[in-house]
């Protein structure tokens, strides 16, 4: 039960744990969770696919620490191993470097320097663990190397951390002021857009795609941020929205709306109220919000030949009319042709920069379930291909013709 109340992990501090086979990362990790987490052995390779564990970590709150396999991984699966390893440096904001000290000097070489190299290419901060302390010092060299490019370093023992189930407080410590200052003071959602004390309203569809007996994450996070910040909220559905704005006394600050319900909403809101939806405040928070605008407006260079990637960060059961299989493609089709050529990327499973070369245009989803860092790196990777890349909602607004009202809270 009390996962259902967790943080999401978009909001949470995401850990990675790096370094080659067998030199602790599994155990490390045990160690900072204080359970049998990840599965420890001597057999090379253990860990395949990338463990997750979200957990609180005083004083830093809300985690999520990712358990990678090995980069040193061999053969054809290691390789697809090693890829998927790969990716997690898209999306954490600490990465943990575990080092083996009683390889000596060769316990920090090439395959370190790729993990360094990597973490910093995304200007992620890196700790380096001196692991296995208790049965060999970390080398003079070693150390020295890791030294010469200014990274932070701690020395523990997993396993001697595990059995005393100290949690290896040398590591918290240090993640604790490695921590981005913005994990901290996270940007606000949509609170800066309404008066201290005023109101927004929320309008929020009901139907097939809602999951029975709760709002979808986006709408919950909306509602937190209003309460946390002092603002007040009104959550109705489309047909009671009229209903509702004439109660006020005075006009709300604010209309949001499911992106869906965009043009029905726009023709009941007064245009003297502002209006945006869930979708536009997510491309804000989690990504630029000014590459969505241009990018939903380049769908009118669109032709029937052209070819438009529709990306989605989670994997959930599509209905019958599914936003990303179904409407979305179908108001494309409208607009441009319907033989406009139209493919899917769902959960991790982005493109590559070579692979997006080939779309005109790119339509991600809120990525309501992502972090801010791994948003920022996929329109990162857009930008490198040169294609443009808007989001679901500043889409629809286009689709719609009101995506200059949907932005103007903005200042856009």
């Amino acid at each position: 039960m009390a996962a259902a109340f967790s943080a999401p992990k978009s909001v949470r501090l995401q850990i990675g744990v790096f370094g080659r086979r067998n030199v602790g990362k599994s155990s490390t990790l045990n160690a900072l969770t204080r359970q049998d987490f990840a599965i420890v052995s001597d057999v090379p390779g253990t860990t395949t696919d990338p463990l997750e564990k979200a957990m609180e970590l005083a004083p830093l709150g809300p985690i999520l620490l990712i358990d990678s396999a090995g980069v040193d991984d061999e053969g054809a699966l290691g390789a697809e191993r090693v890829a998927k390893t790969e990716r997690v440096f898209d999306r954490v904001d600490v990465g943990l470097i575990v080092v083996d000290s009683t390889l000596g000097a060769g316990a920090w070489g090439p395959f370190e320097e790729k993990i360094a190299d990597e973490l910093a290419r995304r200007s992620v901060p890196a700790l380096v663990v001196w692991n296995k302390v208790d049965l060999a010092s970390p080398n003079k060299a070693a150390v020295e190397a890791v030294r010469a490019r200014g990274l932070a370093a701690v020395e523990t023992s997993a396993v001697r951390d595990g059995a005393g189930k100290s949690g290896s407080p040398k590591i918290r410590e240090a993640l604790t002021r490695l921590a981005p200052e913005e994990f901290f003071a996270p940007p606000p959602l949509v609170a800066d857009l309404i008066p201290k004390g005023e109101f927004a309203v929320l309008v929020v569809p009901i139907d097939e795609a809602a999951p029975k007996g709760r709002l979808i994450l986006p709408q919950v996070q909306t509602i937190r941020d209003l309460l946390d910040a002092a603002r007040g909220c009104v959550v109705v559905q489309p047909e009671l929205l009229a209903s509702a704005l004439d109660r006020f006394k005075a006009p709300p600050a604010l209309v949001v709306v499911d992106s869906q319900a965009f043009k029905t909403v726009a023709e009941i809101v007064p245009r003297s109220i502002p209006l945006t939806s869930f979708s536009i405040l997510f491309a804000r928070r989690q990504g630029d919000l000014r590459t969505a605008v241009d990018g939903a407006r380049r769908i009118a260079e669109l032709s029937p030949d052209s070819r438009v990637l529709i990306a989605e960060a989670c994997s959930h059961h599509a209905t019958d009319d599914d936003i990303g299989t179904v409407k979305l493609p179908r108001w494309l089709r409208a607009r441009v042709g319907e033989t406009l050529r139209i493919e899917r990327a769902q959960g991790r499973d982005f493109p590559t920069v070579e692979e997006l070369r080939r779309f005109d245009l790119i339509l991600h989803c809120g990525a309501c379930s992502l972090n801010r860092r791994e948003t920022t790196a996929r329109l990162g990777r857009a930008a490198e291909a040169g294609v443009p890349i808007t989001n679901y909602g500043t889409a629809i607004a286009f689709l719609n013709g009101i995506l200059e009202r949907a932005v103007e809270p903005f200042g856009l």
